[in-house]
């Protein structure tokens, strides 16, 4: 299977976790972490559910990642994730030595992977993350919209 190929693969399974993130009432945003042709962590975004700012769904991925690896050092690790990492997430990446970062929507307002900044592929840190935006982009925006516009109905029914 070529890269593309095997991106999109792994690329629908960050997706899945988006959706179960849309089920949930949260942003949906899911991510995976991949080594070795294996998934060794996920989650969606839990904002909400945790009352937790820090509950995005690339810091539960990471999390489940180091937990499953018994080690918070994910090297030779590709993170998977529907929408472009936030400063916080972005800052998670470095500091855990993840090598790839693959994500689906831009982020103009928040990205910190390649849009606003690029903190996750910067030489200013010792350790840097080599990052591949766009990937399923069109399905990752539309949800994302899907799930803003049920938000606003919602609110407009309210009033």
């Amino acid at each position: 299977m070529d890269i593309k190929n095997k991106r999109l693969q792994w690329m629908r399974i960050a997706f899945r976790e988006a959706e179960k993130a849309f089920e949930c009432d949260e942003v949906p945003i899911g991510a995976i972490v991949v080594k070795n042709n294996k998934i060794i962590g996920r989650g969606y975004n839990q904002t909400e559910t945790l009352k937790d700012a820090t509950a995005h769904a690339e810091m539960i991925a990471i999390t489940s990642a180091a937990s499953s690896q018994d080690d918070w050092r994910l090297d030779d690790c590709t993170l998977y994730v529907t929408k472009e990492p936030c400063l916080m997430c972005a800052g998670a990446i470095v500091n855990s030595r993840i090598k790839m970062v693959i994500f689906g929507v831009y982020d103009k307002n928040y990205g910190c992977a390649a849009s606003l900044y690029q903190l996750c592929s910067s030489p200013k840190f010792p350790h840097r993350a080599a990052v591949v935006g766009g990937v399923m982009q069109n399905e990752c925006l539309q949800i994302i919209q899907e799930f803003f516009h049920i938000q606003r109905v919602k609110k407009d029914g309210k009033n």
